[in-house]
């Protein structure tokens, strides 16, 4: 494999100037430039991605930080990302966290030492005191799905909590009166503030909260089963099951049919997220869309700008809103 040495002996010219031309320095001169890349074609030399990031203290990529990446939210997530990408002859750096402080932390030093021009970090496990520490070595770095006061304008989340209250507010209007909550068991924002949504639409519609109607597992289809089965063995009367995202409604779907519960005719249920799935369980899912995809790619665009010191289009956070997407999961209650 050839090296910046063996270019430089070839064009005869130092390897600083090879550097020079690499680099795109203006005090290449136009024919060091041609036998230098005359040299680097000769060669098949391809210079190190590495290398020029130390030079330059950029790597011209775009490192993101996601939960999963297995998991279709994420993958939605990255794919908007990647596109702003594309557009801006980025390239992108993956890592996961999955909710676990120690792998974020370890994910975000990545990203950094690998000088990415922009991060998009979706962190749920790191106190805002780290994070705002980790942006102050990174200017281009964004957070999506948390809002941090000290970081305006570099925050893009969603109301969770107005999100869990439409959603139960819909079975309520159509009548329903004993609804179920299936929940994450992962101890973040999301969980807390899509069951206090839940629970301020009961108390709303005077409904008294009863905890044995909430069940906390996995956030995946495994974990919809198991909480599904969980209300199914207490035996309570329900008509209604708000759940927390969309894999889990497939396994809370999934067992009511197993179990011969029609679902919306005996049981209602509605997920979160909209996923792309979603629109094709049977029957289509009734869910709360969250605009994953308009979000990533503002907080693409954003973190790109604040990388180069542009002017940004605005220096307040965004706060999204989910919007109900109605299908054929939900319908009135039986009539008892």
């Amino acid at each position: 494999m050839s090296t910046i040495k063996d270019v430089a002996r070839l064009a005869n010219v130092s390897v600083a100037t090879v550097s020079r031309v690499i680099n795109n320095s203006p005090k290449a001169s136009e024919s060091s430039r041609q036998v230098v890349m005359a040299a680097m074609e000769s060669l098949g030399y391809r210079p190190n991605a590495y290398a020029r990031a130390l030079v330059n203290q950029t790597s011209d990529c775009i490192g993101v930080l996601v939960a999963d990446v297995s998991d279709p939210f994420f993958g939605a997530m990255v794919n908007a990302i990647s596109q702003v990408a594309r557009d801006n002859h980025k390239q992108l750096l993956v890592c996961s966290g999955f909710h676990q402080e120690q792998m974020e932390r370890e994910a975000l030093e990545l990203l950094c030492e690998q000088r990415s021009d922009a991060l998009i970090i979706h962190s749920k496990a790191l106190s805002d005191a780290e994070l705002i520490e980790y942006a102050r070595r990174a200017p281009g770095m964004v957070l999506i799905n948390r809002m941090i006061p000290e970081l305006e304008g570099r925050c893009f989340a969603l109301d969770n909590s107005k999100g869990g209250m439409i959603a139960t507010r819909h079975l309520l209007e159509l009548g329903h009166r004993q609804i179920a909550h299936v929940s994450s068991n992962h101890q973040i924002d999301d969980t807390l503030s899509r069951c206090a949504g839940y629970r301020q639409a009961l108390e709303q519609a005077d409904l008294p909260f009863n905890p044995e109607l909430v069940e906390y597992t996995q956030p995946d289809e495994e974990g919809g089963e198991q909480a599904m089965l969980n209300l199914l063995a207490k035996g309570l009367p329900l008509t209604g099951v708000f759940v927390y995202n969309d894999a889990m409604a497939a396994g809370v779907i999934s067992v009511l049919t197993d179990n011969g519960y029609r679902v919306p005719e005996d049981v209602s249920v509605i997920g979160f997220d909209d996923v792309i799935f979603a629109r094709y369980l049977r029957p289509k899912l009734t869910t709360m869309r969250y605009p994953i995809a308009i979000m990533a790619a503002q907080c693409a665009h954003q973190a790109l700008a604040l990388a180069e010191n542009k002017q940004v289009a605005t220096n307040h956070s965004r706060l999204y809103v989910p919007t109900l997407i109605k299908r054929y999961s939900v319908a009135m209650p039986p009539r008892i």
